[in-house]
């Protein structure tokens, strides 16, 4: 039977193979990928006024409608591509999310339809998402604890997300996570008024101290992590945290006065982020070399994004023009062209924007449209109808068009 099955299996092959001939011959069509998006890539949209959220594929340039708890979510994914945490802050609650895509290395096999998870979040003012390591974690503004829930368990009946006190005052916080399994965490002393904290300290999973402040700063806003280091925005300089508790501050470079850095996002490279101020521009901070190098100097930006895989930087400005930077070498990746018409800096809902390596997807609040802008043909932009009035967005699913 199973040479029987082997012999047909032999022959199909051969079929298939003298097929593919006959076509290359008569055929010499070339399809070029970049044209389209990967297959296995989604982008998933909330409303500013209803409870819409939209799940759209690119490729077949369709979409999926679900409905969230409250309208005006703030939408994040998961390290690991396949889930999304829906934030509610002014609700005081987490949802999940799940695109039913599961990456295999180099292919994704589907796991399901999509649909919202089980795991949810209850706690005060979730405002600052954070996902690595298989963890989906939430600072909270409102009392300043963290709230914690396993990417394993989001379909898990009853599952609930859990809170560590932390023993600080309520502030508009941040934190990171390292991957010895601790935290990095503002806290505020109340040196400076307002809701921004002045210090950064590691906790354990139980909420424990385990390396007390030794910096304390004029003021902390953004923050990123890769894994054995922590990089805080900070008006006293780029605040350094290591995991073993060692602090340290970077100066911002000559000439920036006042500014200072209130976005930091990660790059695919150790050791290396980028520090973000719409007074001066978009920077690579270097760690180890303790260098701060422009990438784009402007005052004009509207949106600045890294894209999906972390290699490359997006600049969106309100005149509606996008360019592209490689954080690696620092040059150009995509000339600077026109996608949308100009947006006023007065405006109340600004345009959202991610990129792909193929695509810039913006986000359309006049029209309920998401924008899908291919990086390297001018002429190539779609219009896909959402909701209403489209208010954030986030990448979702991998790169790849591989099946299992």
């Amino acid at each position: 039977m199973k040479k029987s099955l082997a012999y047909l299996a032999t022959f199909a092959t051969l079929a298939l193979v003298t097929q593919s001939c006959s076509n290359d011959d008569n055929n010499d069509t070339v399809v070029d990928e970049s044209t389209t998006e990967f297959k296995h890539l989604r982008v998933l949209i909330s409303d500013e006024t209803t409870t819409a959220l939209t799940l759209v594929n690119p490729l077949q340039g369709n979409s999926i409608s679900f409905e969230a708890k409250h309208p005006k979510s703030a939408l994040y994914t998961s390290a690991s591509g396949r889930f999304a945490g829906i934030i509610h802050r002014e609700n005081n609650l987490t949802e999940t999310f799940d695109t039913g895509l599961e990456f295999h290395g180099d292919h994704v096999d589907i796991k399901g339809t999509p649909k919202f998870g089980a795991l949810t979040g209850i706690s005060s003012k979730p405002t600052h998402f954070k996902s690595n390591f298989g963890e989906i974690l939430t600072f909270n503004d409102g009392d300043g604890t963290l709230t914690v829930g396993l990417e394993s368990e989001i379909h898990k009946n009853g599952a609930t997300m859990k809170t560590i006190t932390t023993g600080l005052r309520a502030h508009h916080g941040a934190m990171a996570v390292f991957a010895n399994g601790t935290y990095a965490i503002t806290e505020k002393d109340n040196s400076i008024p307002g809701t921004l904290p002045e210090r950064v300290k590691i906790i354990d999973k139980t909420g424990k101290e385990l390396f007390a402040s030794t910096i304390a700063t004029k003021g902390i806003h953004g923050n990123a992590a890769d894994g054995d280091q922590a990089v805080f925005g900070s008006s006293s300089g780029i605040l350094v945290v290591k995991n073993n508790g060692e602090q340290s501050l970077i100066p911002h470079p000559e000439g920036f006065g006042t500014a200072w850095f209130g976005t930091i996002l990660e790059t695919n490279t150790k050791g290396k982020f980028v520090g973000y101020t719409a007074a001066k521009g978009a920077y690579l901070i270097d760690v180890i070399a303790k260098t701060v190098k422009p990438i784009i100097e402007n005052t004009d930006i509207m949106q600045c994004k890294v894209s999906y895989d972390n290699s490359k930087l997006g600049i969106l400005l309100h005149s509606g023009n996008f360019i592209s930077y490689d954080l690696n070498t620092l040059t150009v990746a995509a000339t600077e062209r026109n996608i949308i018409a100009p947006t006023l800096k007065t405006a109340t809902q600004k345009p959202q924007m991610e990129f792909t390596q193929r695509f810039v997807y913006i986000t359309a609040p006049a029209t309920g449209e998401l924008w899908m802008a291919n990086i390297k043909n001018n002429n190539d932009i779609k219009k896909i109808k959402v909701s209403n009035t489209p208010f954030r967005l986030t990448l979702m699913g991998f790169e790849n068009n591989g099946d299992h």
